[in-house]
């Protein structure tokens, strides 16, 4: 027998999408992921037994952190989502630019003025009247 194809993507990304989505400050609530896979994904009848032990699983491996009774996204979970970005089609090299170089270095010193140098008045103690 051929193994079953799912209809929904694995439960480590539904919850990541359900606490990314959710956007709770402390952490998502069990109740809370659960209702949202349920709106947005087609599920088994038993996926909240399911669920539970995925959570837990994923907190073992660290992809989640549990916060009282809240989970948030572990580092590892937080770093995933980059995928390879394509490479951009090699730049051209452009011509050799050493004469603006020059210039700009020509251009940034201007002549110095001459500092003016200018003595404070030294303060005298004020004597304290009573």
């Amino acid at each position: 027998m051929p193994p079953k194809v799912s209809a929904h993507p694995k439960y480590e990304d539904m919850v990541k999408a359900a606490i990314l989505a959710l956007k709770d400050r402390n952490g998502s609530s069990v109740p809370a992921i659960a209702k949202y896979l349920a709106a947005n994904y087609k599920l088994p009848d038993n996926f909240k037994k399911i669920l539970s032990t995925q959570l837990k699983n994923l907190v073992k491996s660290g992809k989640l952190l549990k916060v009282k009774a809240s989970y948030k996204l572990g580092e590892a979970l937080k770093k995933a989502p980059k995928k390879p970005k394509k490479k951009a089609a090699p730049k051209k090299k452009k011509a050799a630019k050493k004469p603006k170089k020059a210039a700009k270095k020509a251009a940034k010193k201007p002549k110095k003025a001459a500092k003016k140098t200018v003595k404070k008045a030294a303060k005298k103690p004020s004597s304290k009247k009573k």
